[in-house]
C-alpha cells in the first residue's frame, strides 16, 4: 500500500536529487508499507531461507486423496505368497504439507543394513531372522517358491556332513542385500549369485527411489479418452502413448508406473474390444474363450444411443458390468484414479467393481472401523464412487459365504466376470480356502482371469484346478506372459533368491457349457 504525498512535500521533493528524493518518500511510506506486506515478505523470506539450507520439499502430483506416496511392503506370513501391499505413508501428503528429499537420483544404491531410510534398514532386519543361506552347503529347509531343485552339495560326501540351516548375515557388495549366512559361502556360491545379483540391485534402487522424496509425475494418470483416439494395446509403450500419458523417459520411473497400472490394465486389456489377444496363430485365445469375451465385449461396447442430458433424450442404459476381483489384497489399496483407468477404456458402459476376500481392506487402517452389517447393507461393504460410471464395493468376508446366500445371484455372462491376482490356487498353504469357491465359480459360466506372479507359480494353479476340477471348464485364454506384466521385480523376503513380478502370467478359463439337441420322437 502506498501513503498519497502532500503537495508540500511534492515541491520539497523537487528540488531535490533523485537519491535523496527516494530516500525520504520511502521514509515517510516505511510503517504502512512494512504493515502491508509484512505476510508476504515474511513467507518470502522464509521459502528462500529453506530453498538455501536444502532441497526444497517437494509432493507427489497424484490427485485429490490419492496425492500420497506408494510404498510396496511383503507380508510377512511364511504361507501363501501374498501381493505386496500398497500403504500410503504420509499425513503430510494429506495436509498439503510437501515430503522432503531423501536421496537424490545419483544417490539411491544403499546396503539394506546401511540404508538412510528407516524402512529398509527394517526389512533387512526382518531379512536376517527368517532367510536362511542358499548355499548348497546347508542342509535344505524349505522349498522354494520359484519351482528351482535344490542344489547339493559339491564339497560334502553325504547329509550327516552338511551343516545345519543358517540365518542370511552378508550383504552382497554388489546388490546391497542380504543373501549368505558368510563371506566365505556368497564366495563359493558365487556363480549361482550373478543370476539374480543385478536384478536385485536394480530392487534395491528401485526400493529406495519410491522412498526418495522425489516427485512422482508417472503417477500422474491421463483423463478420460477422447472418442476420435483408439487405444493401442501392443505394449506398454503404445498404451501409454495412446492414451495421452506424460512421457516417461526413464525405466526406472516405467518400473514403478506400471507397477501399480499393471492390475487395471490386465483386466482391460483381455475384455477390450481391441484386445492384443485374439484367435491369430501367434495369439493365445481359444475358440471358447472368444465366446465368452466377445459377450462381455458386446455389453462394454454399446452404440451409441444418442441420449442427453434432457429428459426428452433419457434412453434405457443397461446395467452395469460386475468384475469380482476375489481373494483382494494388494489391489483392493490401490489409489482410486489408477482402477479410473478401467473405465476410461470403457467409456459408454458402467462398471462395478467387488472386491471380495478376507483381506480386502488390508493396509487401510484409516477407513476402520468397518460399516455395521444391517438389513440394507448384509455384508458391511464399503461403496466408493471413484467416477461417474464406476462404482467400487469392498467386502471383507469369504466369496464362498456370500455365493451361498445368493446375495450377487442371478450371474449372467455378459454382465459378470472374476479376477483372482495371484490367488495361489496350488499354494499348499492357500489351496485349501478355494477348495470350496472354485466349483461355485464354474457353476456362475462366467470368465475367470487368473494371474501368476512367475510361470511355476502360474503352472501350479493350472495343475491343481486340472486336478480338482477335471473335465468340468474350458479354457479361455491360454496361460503365457502377461502383455501388460509389471516391469518391476520384487523380491521374497523369506527367499531373496525368489524373485516375482506382479501379473507376470495370465489365463482363463469358465465352467464348462454342454450343448444338448433335441431328439424326435415318433
Amino acid at each position: 500500500m502506498v501513503l498519497p504525498i502532500d503537495t508540500a512535500a511534492r515541491s520539497a521533493l523537487s528540488t531535490m536529487c533523485r537519491q535523496c528524493a527516494r530516500s525520504s518518500s520511502s521514509a515517510k511510506q516505511t510503517a504502512a508499507a512494512r504493515l502491508a506486506a509484512r505476510p508476504m515478505r515474511s513467507i518470502h523470506t522464509s521459502t528462500s531461507s529453506a530453498t538455501t539450507a536444502r532441497p526444497a520439499k517437494k509432493s507427489l502430483s497424484i490427485p485429490k486423496s490419492t496425492q500420497q506416496q506408494p510404498k510396496l511392503a511383503r507380508s510377512s506370513s511364511s504361507s501363501a505368497p501374498a501381493a505386496p501391499a500398497f500403504s500410503f505413508q504420509g499425513s503430510e501428503a494429506q495436509a498439503g504439507t510437501p515430503s522432503k528429499r531423501v536421496l537424490a537420483e545419483d544417490n539411491l544404491f544403499h546396503s539394506y543394513t546401511q540404508s538412510p531410510i528407516p524402512e529398509i534398514r527394517q526389512r533387512a532386519a526382518f531379512m536376517r531372522q527368517q532367510a536362511y543361506c542358499p548355499c548348497p552347503d546347508h542342509r535344505a529347509t524349505r522349498l522354494s517358491e520359484s519351482g528351482q531343485p535344490l542344489r547339493q552339495s559339491t564339497t560334502a560326501a553325504a547329509d550327516s556332513q552338511q551343516l545345519p540351516p543358517k540365518h542370511v548375515d552378508f550383504e552382497c557388495p554388489d546388490c546391497g542385500v542380504p543373501v549368505y549366512c558368510s563371506k566365505e559361502h556368497w564366495m563359493a556360491d558365487y556363480e549361482a549369485h550373478l543370476e539374480v545379483c543385478d536384478t536385485l540391485r536394480q530392487i534395491n534402487e528401485d526400493d529406495h527411489d519410491l522412498r526418495s522424496g522425489r516427485v512422482f509425475p508417472e503417477f500422474d494418470y491421463a483423463g478420460p479418452q477422447l472418442e476420435e483416439a483408439m487405444v493401442n494395446m501392443t505394449n506398454w509403450d503404445t498404451f501409454l502413448y495412446t492414451r495421452s500419458f506424460k512421457a516417461i523417459n526413464s525405466d526406472r520411473s516405467m518400473r514403478q508406473a506400471t507397477r501399480i497400472l499393471t492390475y487395471p490394465v490386465t483386466v482391460g486389456s483381455i475384455l477390450h474390444e481391441l484386445s492384443p489377444y485374439s484367435l491369430r496363430e501367434d495369439s493365445r485365445l481359444t475358440p471358447e474363450g472368444l465366446k465368452s469375451f466377445s459377450a462381455l465385449r458386446y455389453t462394454l461396447h454399446p452404440p451409441k444411443s444418442g441420449g442427453g442430458t434432457e429428459v426428452k433424450n433419457l434412453r434405457l442404459e443397461a446395467p452395469p458390468v460386475r468384475v469380482f476381483i476375489l481373494g483382494a489384497r494388494a489391489e483392493s489399496s490401490l489409489p482410486r484414479d489408477a482402477w479410473t483407468q478401467l473405465a476410461h477404456l470403457f467409456p459408454r458402459s458402467s462398471l462395478h467393481l467387488v472386491f471380495i476376500g478376507p483381506e480386502a481392506m488390508a493396509n487401510r487402517d484409516n477407513e476402520f472401523p468397518l460399516p455395521e452389517r444391517t438389513a440394507s447393507n448384509p455384508y458391511g461393504a464399503i461403496v466408493e464412487r471413484p467416477w461417474h460410471n464406476m462404482k467400487i464395493s469392498t467386502i471383507v468376508d469369504y466369496y464362498h459365504n456370500i455365493h451361498k446366500t445368493g446375495y450377487f445371484y442371478p450371474y449372467d455372462p455378459y454382465f459378470d466376470c472374476f479376477v483372482l491376482f495371484h490367488p495361489g490356487l496350488g499354494h499348499p498353504a492357500s489351496s485349501h480356502e478355494w477348495a470350496e469357491t472354485v466349483p461355485m465359480l464354474l457353476e456362475t459360466k462366467a470368465p475367470i482371469i487368473v494371474t501368476g506372479y512367475t510361470q511355476y507359480d502360474m503352472e501350479r494353479d493350472i495343475e491343481w484346478v486340472n486336478k480338482t476340477a477335471a473335465g468340468e471348464f474350458d479354457l479361455l485364454l491360454k496361460p503365457g506372459e502377461n502383455l501388460f506384466r509389471s516391469l518391476r521385480w520384487d523380491m521374497n523376503d523369506m527367499d531373496p533368491q525368489d524373485i516375482t513380478c506382479g501379473n507376470w502370467g495370465v489365463w482363463a478359463f469358465r465352467g464348462k457349457r454342454y450343448e444338448t439337441t433335441r431328439k424326435d420322437v415318433d
